[in-house]
């Protein structure tokens, strides 16, 4: 996709709307793994149809999964566990995909031919140790340049007797622990994972898993951790799978609603997930006036409408314990924190700095740029010192955003908030998550300017 910018000079009008955002990515990405280790012919509604979810379709076809789409459903036919077609020296491109690359890599843990996987350039930043490390206990092998902190392109040589895995997750990664539950499908024996309390992850694959009616995990809940039980070489059968809307992506209409005058919007048939909705939390204890309702349990998982009005933000001293759970929307929360009325802290934000830009750090430079003060430490940790009287005067400001999705629609969030001139750079790159975000935000009376 070409490059192309966004040129935002006049904030949006008050709004009084309902919207539908698209389906959840993390939910439409394990659909197409899970559905390709069943056993039969799985079927989907609601898939989000973003660059990331069609780099994971190409990426399981070339290993041998037929995938098609008809009348608004995807279809898998899966052939049951350890069924993909490899051959030594294939390559697979995983695009921006930090989930895709970590579950590909875990599936292929368990084949031995020698598989090149590799991303964009952005992708090949993001650190893979992290997987590689508990894949090579079970017997994987990999070739990267570097030798420590590795990252993309590799090699990687499966395992063909493979070992059960034993892992304690203390980055507090669903990427992780996604692929490494996918990894232990195809080992033999029970694998574990301790997933300790203050590091709890997204859970849609356990929770998939579950709804397939795969016999194979069992969840123990103590004091701090859960204990994830995964009977390994058992085969489950084809599911059927409606798709909720993404959380995330509601997340900037959330943010925009609150932030704007006089407005009120409602978002339907969002998945309500609790390991996603940290930012709920967040946002509500910063005074957000956020209503669920409607709610329902649809394939597993919770779903149903979220209902936002205007509100005067305050300060907030955010609980570490609590940004794994929002890990995605933290920048959102940075800039929610610029426009309340008084001093912010965030603490345990390490993990920003690891996604598919230095969030934290970039989210810091982007706030200082528009007059706003802050203090970073460790690039762990930020006070942001809150101006909800902020006025940009009609000064141009430059938002680079190092080809990350989400600062581009942030960077648009804040645009439409404060008027002005705001260039933000690099918007080509939503696409990899949220092709139709700008449609939506012209729903709401957004206007601005497409520059290539």
């Amino acid at each position: 996709m070409k490059s192309f910018s966004i040129i935002v000079e006049k904030k949006i009008n008050r709004f009084n709307k309902s919207i539908f955002v698209p389906g959840d990515k993390s939910c439409s990405i394990r659909y197409f793994f899970l559905a390709s280790q069943a056993y039969g012919l799985s079927k989907a509604k609601g898939i989000l149809e973003s660059e990331d979810i069609f780099s994971t379709i190409k990426a399981l076809t070339k290993l041998g999964v037929r995938i098609i789409k008809k009348n608004n459903t995807w279809f898998v036919w899966g052939n049951g566990l350890n069924s993909l077609k490899t051959k030594d020296n294939i390559s697979i491109d995983c695009g921006n995909s930090g989930t895709l690359s970590r579950f590909i890599l875990s599936i292929l843990s368990t084949y031995p031919q020698k598989i090149k996987v590799y991303g964009d350039r952005s992708l090949n930043k993001r650190p893979m140790d992290r997987i590689m490390n508990p894949l090579e206990k079970l017997g994987a092998f990999f070739q990267t340049k570097k030798k420590v902190k590795r990252t993309l392109p590799c090699y990687i040589t499966g395992s063909e007797m493979p070992i059960k895995i034993d892992h304690e997750e203390k980055i507090g990664s669903g990427q992780i622990k996604g692929g490494l539950i996918l990894a232990s499908l195809g080992c033999p024996g029970i694998s574990t994972i301790k997933e300790f309390k203050n590091k709890q992850s997204r859970n849609h694959t356990e929770k998939m898993l579950k709804f397939a009616g795969a016999d194979i995990i069992k969840i123990k809940k103590f004091k701090n951790y859960n204990l994830i039980s995964i009977k390994g070489q058992k085969d489950f059968k084809a599911f059927n799978l409606n798709v909720g809307g993404d959380f995330s992506s509601a997340s900037f209409f959330i943010l925009l609603t609150l932030l704007s005058k006089n407005s009120r919007l409602k978002i339907k048939s969002v998945n309500l997930n609790p390991t996603r909705l940290g930012a709920l939390k967040i946002l509500k204890k910063m005074g957000g006036k956020i209503t669920l309702q409607n709610i329902k349990f649809q394939c597993g998982e919770r779903i149903g409408d979220i209902t936002i009005k205007s509100s005067n933000l305050k300060p907030i001293n955010c609980p570490a314990s609590i940004v794994p759970l929002a890990i995605d929307e933290m920048p959102l929360i940075f800039l929610a924190a610029s426009f309340a009325n008084g001093i912010s802290s965030f603490r345990g934000c390490g993990e920003l700095e690891k996604k598919e830009s230095p969030r934290l750090s970039l989210m810091n430079k982007m706030l200082v740029q528009i007059g706003i003060r802050t203090k970073l430490k460790d690039r762990d940790s930020i006070k942001i010192y809150g101006n909800p009287n902020l006025n940009l005067n009609n000064k141009i400001y430059k938002i680079k955003t190092s080809y990350d999705h989400r600062l581009s629609m942030v960077g648009i969030v804040l645009g439409l908030k404060l008027g002005g001139k705001i260039i933000v750079e690099d918007c080509h790159s939503i696409a990899t998550s949220f092709p139709n975000f700008l449609n939506l935000m012209k729903q709401l009376g957004a206007r601005y300017e497409i520059i290539k």
